[in-house]
């Protein structure tokens, strides 16, 4: 017959992850934080057009199935 392979042998170690205190105030403070920086959207954005290699290269692909040259689409690419 074969070779068993051997037991492996384990260590009874135990690991643990402690985390230090939070100090509430900073809690507030980054929850606040993240709130406002996820809650942003810029005003006045303007579309801006690819440059036509981008345009024709999704083309080839099959990622563009929107006519950019659409007259109701226009106002959208102004």
């Amino acid at each position: 017959m074969g070779n068993k392979p051997a037991k492996q042998e384990t260590d009874d170690v135990i690991l643990l992850k402690v985390a230090p205190p939070l100090d509430q105030a900073y809690m507030k403070w980054l929850a606040r934080d993240v709130v406002r920086i996820h809650g942003f959207t810029p005003k006045g954005v303007y579309a801006v057009r690819p440059p036509d290699h981008y345009v024709e290269y999704m083309r080839l692909n099959g990622w563009l199935d929107v006519s950019l040259d659409d007259p109701d689409l226009a106002h959208l690419f102004k």
